[in-house]
């Protein structure tokens, strides 16, 4: 059998060559050539590892510009009425912008956390799954849910939530179709404390522990949910997830920014993950979450755009940024976080949020998912990864996932962009008030 060929991505500025065979990565550094190599000029570009979006709500594409003045609660009930509207077409339309993005922007793996299912019609999921195929880049989709309608003390409305038991089956169900561990894998994600029983909760984590899959929800996002959690339970939210069997090295929590000095202890030493969203908690004014002790204590700490219902950019470059920014307003110094700890959030911790070692880094051994960033207009910068991370928004050059290109000299390959935008639009403005 002959051996496979290499391709060499060879001159770039930071961190030198990559060499990539058979969708893994097999030499950094100077890669000396062979016979047979296929060569990628990066002369002067910066290479890093694909990055990884570790919370996002696809669908809310079709809600951007909602409620722009309100907190979450208030923000949520504002939107629940409108995303109860949704129909699986709409939700892949989304979900295919949403990859788009991210695909054009670095993003090799990304999750999707989607609870709202009207109907109880879970070939929504189905709709997500499409849409990634098409983009072709791996997605976690979270089978979200909610039980816990306005009736029984509960935020959302009774319309868009779920019956218990069908929400296990349907987990289940949409495992057993979807998830492959390569592509596609699927979570068991129940929303958040305020929107779920503790009866959904337990059962949830039972079955995602006999499927052998991960877990994740909201938790500690506001004030709000946290006195929402002492007044019906009489406990903060970690106490009250830890008591339910999730606080745990298989579960992953979005947000995660009103934690105590003891809490952050636990999630460090049970290896609990957290995604850490700082554009959309700004947004919503919902506060700082302690990264920088999270990462300290052992919890692995990755970055999520979130939904562009409340962070409109919807690409987790800006992401880098804001939680380099936000980490040293929090402690007051410019020395408290740099660009590579923005960059490994992105990266190495968000592979580690989701239970990967087989992503996240320029590691021979690896999958081939890489970045290829144009380094025309950080030419004249000191650090280019610093002109990376704190300069403006960009496209990449070109984006592999397992060696095969998704992106390649800035062009999306599975999809066009403004076919995509252009039937979203008419969907999104189907959902404004006045039509």
């Amino acid at each position: 059998m002959s051996a496979a060929v290499r391709t060499v991505f060879r001159g770039a500025r930071w961190p030198g060559d990559v060499a990539i065979a058979d969708g893994l990565i097999v030499a950094t550094g100077s890669v000396p050539a062979e016979e047979g190599d296929v060569v990628v000029d990066c002369s002067g570009d910066v290479l890093t590892p694909g990055l990884v979006n570790t919370h996002h709500h696809f669908y809310q594409w079709l809600t951007r510009g909602w409620a722009f003045d309100c907190s979450l609660f208030g923000w949520l009930e504002t939107l629940y009425p409108v995303w109860a509207r949704l129909r699986p077409e709409d939700v892949e339309a989304a979900a295919s912008v949403a990859l788009a993005e991210l695909a054009l922007s670095g993003c090799t793996t990304a999750a999707d956390h989607h609870y709202l299912v009207p109907g109880g019609d879970d070939s929504v999921f189905d709709a997500i799954a499409a849409a990634a195929r098409r983009i072709g880049i791996r997605t976690h989709i979270a089978r979200g849910s909610m039980d816990l309608g306005q009736s029984r003390g509960g935020l959302p409305p009774d319309t868009v939530v779920e019956d218990l038991d069908a929400i296990l089956a349907s987990t289940q169900e949409v495992h057993g179709r979807l998830h492959d561990g390569e592509m596609i894998f699927v979570t068991s994600a129940p929303c958040s404390p305020f929107s779920v029983t503790p009866e959904l909760m337990r059962e949830s984590a039972l079955l995602a522990r006999r499927l052998g899959i991960r877990l994740h929800t909201h938790l500690a996002e506001t004030l709000d949910e946290e006195r929402d959690s002492i007044a019906r339970f009489g406990k903060r939210p970690l106490a009250l997830l830890d008591d339910l069997g999730w606080i745990d090295s298989d579960v992953w929590v979005a947000h995660g920014i009103h934690f105590d000095d003891a809490e952050v202890a636990r999630l460090g030493e049970s290896r609990t993950g957290v995604a850490h969203c700082p554009s959309s908690n700004c947004r919503l004014g919902s506060g700082i979450a302690r990264v920088r002790d999270l990462v300290a204590a052992g919890a692995p700490v990755g970055l999520g755009v979130d939904g562009v219902a409340s962070n409109e950019i919807g690409t987790l470059m800006p992401e880098m940024r804001q939680a380099l920014f936000l980490a040293r307003q929090r402690d007051l110094s410019p020395e408290a976080f740099l660009p590579i700890d923005a960059l490994s959030l992105a990266t190495a911790g968000g592979a580690a949020c989701l239970g990967r070692s087989d992503i996240g880094a320029l590691t021979p051994g690896l999958k081939a998912d890489l970045v290829v960033w144009p380094g025309d207009d950080i030419a004249d910068v000191l650090d280019p990864l610093a002109g990376l991370v704190l300069g403006p928004e960009r496209r990449a050059r070109h984006v592999l996932v397992g060696g095969e290109y998704v992106v390649r000299d800035g062009q999306l390959l599975g999809a066009d962009l403004p076919t995509l935008r252009a039937d979203l639009t008419k969907r999104a403005r189907r959902l404004w008030p006045d039509q």
